[in-house]
């Protein structure tokens, strides 16, 4: 079964940190996308920060200059560096992952999918 799972969230005081991973698993080939979004309460989901397989990277204007996005293809995970957190950063954060996988039937055969995981809640208050 391919997945994803967050980690990394919590509750911080307005101006610190958080670091949030995301780990896939599963019959893997390739991770050839990776992003975070997030979700606040009555708002829709939005797109944070993605990351290509090239380390192309992309940034919501409002998380600019304070997010930093990577990934590690090594071990098939990607990483949400968050610094200078705002109240208005607090949302449930989650992993999207463009994928290749790989099964083999007699044949190996490849599909695209993309994954999400379950969420993180990121709590910015003081």
């Amino acid at each position: 079964q391919v997945q994803v799972v967050e980690s990394g969230g919590g509750l911080v005081q307005p101006g610190g940190s958080l670091r949030l991973a995301c780990a896939a698993s599963g019959n893997i080939f390739s991770i050839n996308t990776m992003g975070w979004y997030r979700q606040a309460p009555g708002k829709q989901r939005e797109l944070v920060a993605g990351i290509t397989s090239g380390g192309r990277t992309n940034y919501a204007d409002s998380v600019k200059g304070r997010f930093t996005i990577s990934r590690d293809n090594a071990k098939k995970s990607g990483y949400l560096q968050m610094n200078s957190l705002k109240p208005e950063d607090t949302a449930v954060y989650y992993c999207n992952a463009g994928l290749t996988i790989v099964e083999f039937s007699g044949t190996y055969n490849w599909t695209d999918l993309e994954v999400w995981g379950q969420g993180t809640l990121v709590t910015v208050s003081s």
